[in-house]
């Protein structure tokens, strides 16, 4: 009886099949070809790149771009800053958003819902840049390294997130025979609820992890030191160079001096996208390392809330 079902559904249902595995193939095609697309550009003829020559394979292979990358102290400046953001902001991030998400998941807490209405509303509503600015700017965290991981160290939706996954995931039966047994609520946390939370964990902190990492506005508006601005202002600062120079009608000089000019800008375009291949392979990497408890947290403290 099995076997004619699965007959009648093969039979059935070839053209839905054959559909959904071509809607999934264009739409990992679309997702895939803007990194792929930046792996052949950073190594193709900057020429090429420029003149739009580059599509699917590479042109004129070289290894230039990286070359210059490589020699350019400011990007391992920003490097530097960029990991020391995301691994300070994100151990921050992670010590503010658990413990609060475990005590607002205790139905016994005084004032929940009034905690966590303000939460919501906090969520959709801000005080708005200039008021930061002048937050951040009267306790003397302008152009501090400490700014750039303070700010953005918390995240309602995380919270929230995490809140559900202790609600529907860790049995409060559990709590109750740690509590019969002595345990106070900090020891339960400790010693029930953290090593039962590894999927959540592993969820948000890759969350805070690629937001930290990202970080562009909030280094451009509270950051003026070369020897602090993250990899992503590092970026900026050469793509907008090299269209300076691209767009340039005004230089005075000889022609060689112009097309050593040129060159230096062709290959500023080159060098951008070696500098996003390079940005970008550290949370390439990471990635499959917490892909598996990323999958599980994100279902139980998603869809079970």
């Amino acid at each position: 009886m099995l076997k004619i079902t699965k007959r009648q559904h093969n039979r059935t249902f070839p053209l839905f099949d054959i559909i959904n595995i071509l809607l999934l193939v264009v739409l990992l095609l679309i997702i895939i070809y803007p990194l792929y697309f930046t792996i052949i550009a950073s190594v193709s003829d900057p020429h090429a790149v420029v003149s739009g020559k580059v599509y699917v394979w590479i042109t004129g292979l070289q290894f230039d771009a990286y070359k210059y990358v490589f020699r350019y102290i400011q990007i391992w400046i920003g490097y530097r800053n960029s990991i020391i953001n995301t691994f300070f902001g994100t151990i921050l991030a992670l010590i503010l958003t658990v413990p609060a998400a475990y005590a607002l998941s205790k139905k016994g807490l005084p004032g929940r819902s009034f905690l966590m209405t303000l939460f919501i509303i906090i969520m959709y509503f801000s005080g708005g840049l200039i008021p930061t600015y002048l937050i951040v700017r009267g306790i003397g965290l302008l152009d501090k390294r400490l700014t750039l991981i303070i700010i953005g160290s918390f995240s309602v939706f995380n919270l929230i997130i995490t809140r559900t996954y202790f609600q529907t995931s860790i049995p409060e039966s559990l709590y109750e025979a740690a509590r019969v047994d002595g345990s106070s609520e900090i020891r339960s946390f400790f010693q029930i609820a953290l090593p039962l939370s590894k999927p959540i964990i592993a969820v948000i902190a890759l969350y805070y992890g690629v937001s930290k990492w990202n970080d562009f506005f909030n280094a451009l508006v509270y950051v003026r030191s070369s020897d602090l601005v993250n990899l992503q202002i590092v970026l900026r600062n050469i793509l907008l160079t090299s269209e300076t120079i691209l767009r340039s009608t005004d230089f005075v000089g000889t022609e060689e001096e112009l097309a050593a000019l040129v060159r230096l800008a062709y290959m500023a375009q080159a060098m951008k996208y070696s500098i996003i291949f390079i940005a970008s392979a550290p949370l390439l990497i990471s990635y499959p390392f917490v892909q598996k408890h990323f999958v599980k947290g994100v279902m139980i403290g998603s869809i079970k809330g």
